[in-house]
Order: structure tokens, then C-alpha cells, then sequence
């Protein structure tokens, strides 16, 4: 699968995976903090940006993405890497230090999704399942993009979100599909920071707190500060 991949700065490498509805330019302003002393990777995951993707492309998995951020690590060359992930992209992260170990030193883990540590997040699920179906129902899957977004949306990032409509379809496919149980988590033996900011949703949050009680060389973060994070790992 062709990834596109931008590499900035100099030193130890941070590999930065964005979230869902986005791509790499969200994250040029943490890469660009970062380059000063650091070598910064970013790469659009498959679907996303100037990336390609499968066709028909309507499903991934966190384990296929990983696959993918192996992939722009083993070609960088520069040693093991602090990952540093946001929503989805913090899921791929965890999931490299699960199977990937020798390529990353350490992971920074942004607002993590991992519901299946929130079953009190079923009803919120709902809700944005049903907010997004109608969406689609009403505008078609562009919309239903935007309405994952928000109104408050940056107008060229939700361009370009709107534009890789297929590829948030199967990253929400995917999100549930991280097979890591409760003892595995407790076996990661890497050094991570769990962070969450000002605007991070209640079952997230609520996500992170269970998370960082569960990684056994973790510490917990709460300004949003992900370049902050990541540097701190260094």
C-alpha cells in the first residue's frame, strides 16, 4: 500500500499516527514543535491524504494499521521511535509496543478510544452511531464525516476529511477491533504517557484513567500537550 510520508527535524525519531477524519497536516504543528531536536515521521494511513487505499476499502483493523506504521519505521531506519498516537492513531501505537516491540522505545498515547474499558460508554456509542446514520441517511457519507467533526471544524481539515469519507467509514469499522484483554495491557512493559486536554469527551477520559491504571510504566497527562509528551520520552 503506497503511504505518503514526510519526515522533519533531526535526532531520535517520533512516529506521530493521526486519528480518525484527519491525516498527517493535522499533526504538522506537533511535528514541527518537535523538529528542533527531533526527527518527526508523520504519514497519512492508508485512505487518508495523498495515501492510497484497497478497492473496495470499507473495513480496517488497529492490527492492519499497525502493520502500516511498522512498515514507514522499518524503512526510516533510525531505531526504535517514540510513537506518539491520537484517538485511533493512539490505538495503533499500543498496538505496535504489543507487537512490535523493537521498533518503539515508548508510546505517547492521545485520547484513546478503547471503549471495551467503558461499558458505561454503550449509550454515548449509540448516540454518535445514530447521529452519523442519519447523517448519511440525509447528506450521504460526506456528511456523515462532518458530523463526526463537528461544526466547529477547521474548513480545509474538514475538506479533507470529507474527501477520505471512505477511509473514516473503515477506520469506524475498526475501532472496536483491538483484541487486547486486560492482562496484556498489564504485560506492556514500555514507558507511555496517557494524554487527554480540556476538550476530551467523558468515555474517553474515562478510557484514558483505565488505561494508564492498567500500562504498568505509564503516567497520566492533562494538557492536551501531545509534542509535550512525546519529547518528554526522549
Amino acid at each position: 500500500m503506497p503511504l505518503a510520508v514526510t519526515v522533519t527535524g533531526d535526532g531520535p525519531p517520533v512516529l506521530l499516527v493521526h486519528a480518525m477524519a484527519a491525516d498527517a497536516g493535522v499533526l504538522a504543528p506537533v511535528a514541527q514543535a518537535l523538529a528542533a531536536d527531533r526527527t518527526a515521521i508523520t504519514y497519512d494511513r492508508r485512505g487518508y491524504g495523498a495515501s492510497g487505499a484497497p478497492s473496495p476499502y470499507g473495513g480496517t483493523t488497529v492490527e492492519e494499521q499497525a502493520e502500516d506504521a511498522a512498515a514507514v519505521l522499518a524503512a526510516a531506519g533510525d531505531g526504535p521511535a517514540v510513537v506518539a498516537g491520537i484517538g485511533f492513531g493512539a490505538l495503533v501505537a499500543l498496538d505496535l509496543l504489543r507487537r512490535h516491540r523493537g521498533l518503539v522505545r515508548a508510546v505517547a498515547l492521545a485520547d484513546p478510544p478503547l471503549f471495551q474499558l467503558v461499558p458505561e460508554a454503550t449509550e454515548d456509542l449509540a448516540g454518535t452511531f445514530g447521529r452519523l446514520e442519519e447523517a448519511v441517511r440525509t447528506g450521504g457519507p460526506e456528511a456523515g464525516v462532518e458530523a463526526w467533526l463537528g461544526s466547529d471544524a477547521d474548513a480545509e481539515e474538514l475538506a479533507r476529511a470529507r474527501a477520505a469519507h471512505r477511509a473514516f467509514f473503515a477506520d469506524w469499522a475498526g475501532l472496536s477491533s483491538w483484541p487486547a484483554t486486560r492482562p496484556e495491557l498489564r504485560r506492556l512493559d514500555g514507558p507511555a504517557v496517557v494524554v487527554t486536554g480540556p476538550g476530551t469527551p467523558a468515555p474517553v477520559l474515562a478510557a484514558a484513567d483505565r488505561l494508564a491504571a492498567l500500562l504498568p510504566r505509564s503516567r497520566r497527562a492533562t494538557d492536551g500537550d501531545l509534542a509535550g509528551a512525546a519529547r518528554s520520552l526522549l
